[in-house]
This record gives structure tokens, sequence and C-alpha cells, in this order.
């Protein structure tokens, strides 16, 4: 096996740039990732050999970032995020130097105590950046080289390989998620949708930007499995998904350009009142908006998405008797605007818990409630229910219709809902269900509660590294300084609040605000910005 991977990895050398496996795993400009594929790939193997040969999932994406990027994260065998220990693994493969490659390799191997007789499963997917099969070609050269086992599923969304990762690792138990197919995965969420519907109507259609992405061809599919809205279902208008031109992909659309402009994409026509959308380039993200003829364009982001969810399903609950009997909370981040933090916790009743950013700490604090709803404000995020909720919907017996109707109702949204991992084909549905069961437009929706005007600024630095957080990353500890500057500028604005965090994916710092008005929020995050800027070099 020495020299099959040594020579294996002689076709992939290593660019003196040292990598770091982020929120998102590895992402940067795509021609320095050949060398990071081919060692992900021996992690993969690693790790699908620790866990007694279970499949490991492998995705080359870089969402919602630019065409000339890439990237590449692992997926563990419940369609989970890589477990943390083994980021720092993955790290150190990936900064290993070329002749030391192996020894790093067999160094992990007896460390972990990994059997190399136990066989490696790993199935893959990419994105539709032109330099995707290229890195897939250095995946699977590190995958041959270790002697694993490996499965193709060409062009996907991220979602959708997190949800194939658990589907193959549960077949055949009675945990089994579903067909081992993409089209087990349209069957799967046009069969819920129809149940989650039944009796309902959406009204007019939702228009969906696809941000040029993987989303595009894939939702396209999935309409093929849902009814159109005369009959009970959804009439999806599709727009930006020209997957061809590589360069348009992100380009003024897709759910990070709206969030972060907030305004719609140049390339929307839709109506006042119309319902709109954005996924990002991979599919895992989602965002929606109108236009009010009265006050212009309004976003609704994750923290709507979630008080949507959250609010739906804990009626659902005292409708099926099940509201003493099941915990139902909202996790947030420190992106969540405040006032979506108080309706939470004062309208609805429901307890919030704010996790440091990245979807491994909201999904595993979501784990520890019946039903955990988590969404990050940027759109990304999901519901997840335990074994004991899923179970109280399929095996309570009901004593009324009304009952009777929300149990059947809530086992429906369990089945919709992407579990695994934050998925905008999953959540548009989910949506679109809840809307038309409370019979609302996205006006009223957009009403259930008005945000604290905010501002998201990047501020580019030499190292992020220096940055360090406390506090679900509401505070700075270093620089140390800064955060009482922080504190300064904030307590001179009325409903201020403010941080500054390192970007899990790139040299540079996300800092946000929020004020009593947008003119406060909008100088508030610039005087944050310009603090850390010093403090941290540009």
């Amino acid at each position: 096996m020495e020299s099959a991977v040594l020579a294996a990895s002689n076709k992939h050398p290593k660019p003196d740039k040292v990598f770091q496996y982020g929120t998102a795993g590895f992402r940067l400009k795509a021609n320095l990732l050949d060398s990071v594929v081919f060692r992900v790939g021996l992690v993969a193997a690693l790790r699908s050999r620790k866990l007694g040969g279970q499949t490991i999932g492998v995705m080359i994406t870089a969402s919602h970032n630019p065409p000339e990027d890439n990237g590449v994260k692992l997926v563990d065998p419940m369609g989970e995020m890589l477990e943390a220990a083994w980021e720092s693994y993955s790290t150190e493969l990936a900064n290993a130097p070329n002749p030391e490659i192996f020894k790093v390799y067999q160094k992990l191997q007896q460390a972990l105590k990994i059997n190399p007789e136990t066989p490696a499963r790993v199935i893959y997917a990419r994105d539709t950046r032109p330099s995707g099969p290229k890195l897939v070609a250095a995946l699977v050269d590190a995958l041959e080289a270790v002697g694993a086992e490996y499965t193709d599923y060409k062009l996907l969304t991220t979602p959708q390989l997190h949800y194939l990762t658990r589907c193959v690792n549960t077949e055949g138990t009675p945990q089994a998620y579903g067909k081992v197919s993409e089209k087990g995965y349209y069957e799967k969420l046009g069969a819920a949708f129809v149940k989650a519907m039944k009796g309902r109507k959406t009204v007019g259609s939702v228009t969906v930007d696809c941000a040029n992405g993987v989303g595009g061809p894939k939702l396209a599919e999935l309409i093929k499995y849902l009814p159109k809205g005369s009959e009970g279902g959804v009439d999806i208008k599709i727009i930006n998904d020209d997957i061809l031109k590589a360069e348009v992909l992100n380009y003024e659309c897709g759910a990070d350009f709206v969030k972060t402009k907030q305004r719609a994409p140049p390339s929307s026509k839709s109506l006042p009142n119309e319902r709109c959308c954005s996924l990002d380039g991979d599919a895992d993200r989602i965002i929606y908006y109108f236009n009010d003829p009265e006050h212009g364009f309004r976003l609704l982001d994750g923290d709507k998405i979630a008080t949507l969810c959250a609010s739906f399903i804990a009626s659902l609950a005292i409708e099926a008797h099940l509201s003493s009997d099941l915990k139902i909370g909202v996790v947030q981040t420190a992106y969540a605007n405040g006032a979506s933090t108080k309706y939470v916790e004062q309208t609805l009743g429901l307890p919030v818990v704010c996790t440091s950013t990245g979807v491994k700490h909201l999904h595993h604090a979501a784990t520890k409630f019946d039903v955990g709803v988590y969404f990050e404000a940027n759109g990304h995020g999901t519901v997840v229910f335990s074994h004991n909720a899923q179970k109280a919907f399929s095996s309570t017996a009901p004593e009324t219709p009304a009952q009777a109707a929300a149990l059947s109702t809530l086992l429906a949204l369990s089945e919709l809902i992407n579990q695994t991992v934050g998925d905008a084909l999953s959540d548009l549905l989910l949506v679109e269900t809840i809307l038309a069961h409370k019979s609302w437009s996205p006006k009223e929706w957009d009403l259930t509660y008005t945000d604290l005007p905010n501002r998201l600024v990047r501020v580019e630095v030499k190292n992020r590294n220096l940055f360090k957080t406390t506090d679900a990353e509401r505070k700075l500890l270093e620089p140390e300084g800064v955060q009482p500057q922080i504190d300064a500028l904030v307590s001179k604005v009325r409903d201020g609040r403010a941080f500054a965090r390192a970007s899990g994916t790139e040299d540079a710092l996300r800092v946000y605000a929020e004020a009593g008005t947008r003119g406060e929020a909008d100088d508030l995050a610039s005087k944050v910005a310009a603090v850390c800027k010093a403090e941290g070099g540009s």
C-alpha cells in the first residue's frame, strides 16, 4: 500500500500553503485543492475503517463562493457533519509533505487502532463547478491507492449527498431512512409533501432563484414528483438555473446575495406580494422574500423560517395532545435577529438555545429536544425529531378527527424534512406547506414580528486566528482590549448589539450589528469593523 499511496500522491503535489479543515471542510481557490482532495480521500477511508466499514460521504462543493473556488468536506454515517476530532486529523494529513504522507497516514491508523483489513466504503458527489471533475479524479486516486470501495453519485446538491449517506448506512434496518438513490429522495419528499398538504391549497406560485447552481436541475427533477397547485400541490417557477456558464454561479443571485445585499436578485421580475426565494450554490440554504407595495423589498430569512416552523409545529403538538410530552425548542446563533429571539421566547413560549456558528453546533444542540428547530439567519437549517417524537406521531391513538389530522401532519413533516442537514429543496416544501395550512401570504408571515435593522460586514484581515471568542461567539477574548471598544460603541445606540468573529472559511472577519434604526445599525457595523481592522491588520 505504501508504494501505491506515494505514487498516487506524487500526481497531486502539495503547494506551499497551510490548509485548515473549517466549518465547511476545506474551501479555497480550486487550483490549490488538488492535493487536499487526495488527502481527504485517505481520511475518508480511515474514517470508514474506524467505523467498521460504514459508508462515509465526500462532497466537493464551495456552496455560495464564487465559481473559481471549490471545497471538499466529509459526511459521517448518519448524514451528519464529520466528528470534530477528525477535523484535526484531516488538517494534519492535508499539510503533510508528499514524501511523508504515508508515514502520517500510518501513524493515524495506529494511533486510532484502525484495522487496515476492514473494508472502507465511500460515496461522493460534486456541484456544477468546472473544477469538480479534476478534483474527483484526485479523490478516486486516493481511494484506489488504499483499496476503498466507492460509488460516484456525480452531480448532487450537498443535502442529497448527506441524505444518501444516511440511507446507505441504515438500509435494511428499523432506522431505514429511504431508498439509496437520487430518485428515492424525490419520491420520499414528493409523497410526504402530498400527505402534509392534505386538504390544503397554495395560493399563486413561488419563484425560486437557484443561484445558477446544482439546485436548478435538481429542483426541476423534484417538480416531476409534486402535484400542481390546482391539484393540492404547488406551482414553482425556476429562475437562475444556468449551469453551463460557469461564471454566473452565485453572481448577483442566490441566498447569500439576497441576505447580504438585502435586495432581490436583479433577474427577479416578481409582482408585488408574490412569494420568492433564493437557494445558494449547493442548495443547502434558502431565503424567502417578497415585494411589499408599501414598504418595498422584505426579507424572510432563516430566523423568520425558524419561527414559522416552530409556531406551526408547536400548535400541531397542542392539537395532537402531545405538547406536554414533547420538548420543543429553537436553536440560534449570535447572528439571529434579537427580535426573533424575543418572539420565540415571549410570544411562542418556547426555549431558545444560542450556540457557536456552524451547523454541527446547531444540530448537536437541536438533538437535545424532542423537536429541535434550527436555522442560521443565512437560511441554513432544518428540524430534527427524536425517536420518542416520531414514535408518538405514529403510535398515538387519536380521539378526535382534529387530533388525527394533527398527528398525520406531524408524521408527514418528519418525513418531508431532511433531518440530516439543512436542505433548501426540503425546506422550500416545508415553508409552502406551512403557509398553505395557515392560509398566509408572505406579508402575513412578515408581520409576525419586526426585525431590528441589522448589517453584516466582511472585514479582510491578515490572520483571522488572532480573533478568539467566548459566549457562543458573542464576545471577543482576543485581541485584548477590542471587546471593551465594541461594548462602548454598542452602549451609545438604542437596542444596540454587535459582535465580531473569524470566518470559518477565509481570512476575514464577520461583523454583525443591529440597532433601533437602519442608520444606527449601519454606523455601528462600520465603526466596529474599523476597530477590528485596526487591531487585526489588513
